[in-house]
């Protein structure tokens, strides 16, 4: 079962950008005991986004734009996110 950051994240990413592919992915056990590890089972994810929003747009505005999405998510309550975010019809 999804926990509640994950959850949020799912949410703020399907309100801002549609996506017609979404994957939250708590990588958080991987990392059991390193650093930004707070204990919490929630402070490491991946994000696979695709989505019309990103068609034209440079990988780095990408990453711009999903963190804006996820306002205080990244570096205040989860420690890492990876973000793979691409236009629909682009190789992954």
């Amino acid at each position: 079962m999804p926990g509640t950051v994950q959850t949020e994240i799912e949410a703020l990413l399907t309100a801002a950008f549609a996506p017609s592919r979404l994957a939250v992915i708590n990588d958080s056990g991987r990392h059991s005991g390193h650093a930004g590890d707070d204990g919490s089972g929630e402070s490491h994810f991946t994000v696979e986004i695709e989505s019309e929003a990103f068609t034209g747009v440079s990988r780095v505005l990408r990453q711009r734009m999903v963190n804006k999405a996820l306002g205080d998510i990244p570096g205040q309550r989860v420690h890492a996110l990876a973000i793979k975010a691409r236009a629909p019809g682009e190789a992954t």
